[in-house]
């Protein structure tokens, strides 16, 4: 069976999260988001699994400690697949 991931672009992401760039790339640079994978010359792109499963983390109150580790985790899966 094959996997086609769903990738979604900044500002889709943007809005699924209700934040400004500028906190998305502050969650980035302290592990609290999973970062973008690029996907042209000049393009990036987030997984939307990825993005669905921060977001549901956060609506279960997990803690900031608590969503670097699951961040984490969600990265070394990821680089596991490829």
């Amino acid at each position: 069976m094959n996997y086609t991931p769903k990738l979604l672009r900044r500002p889709e992401v943007l809005t699924l999260i209700s934040r400004s760039k500028s906190s998305l790339q502050l969650d980035e640079k302290a592990g609290l988001f999973c970062p973008p994978i690029s996907i042209g010359y000049r393009a990036v792109a987030y997984l939307h699994h990825e993005v669905q499963a921060v977001i549901q983390a956060r609506i279960e109150g997990k803690t900031p400690e608590n969503i670097k580790q699951f961040v984490s985790a969600l990265i070394q899966q990821c680089n596991q697949c490829s």
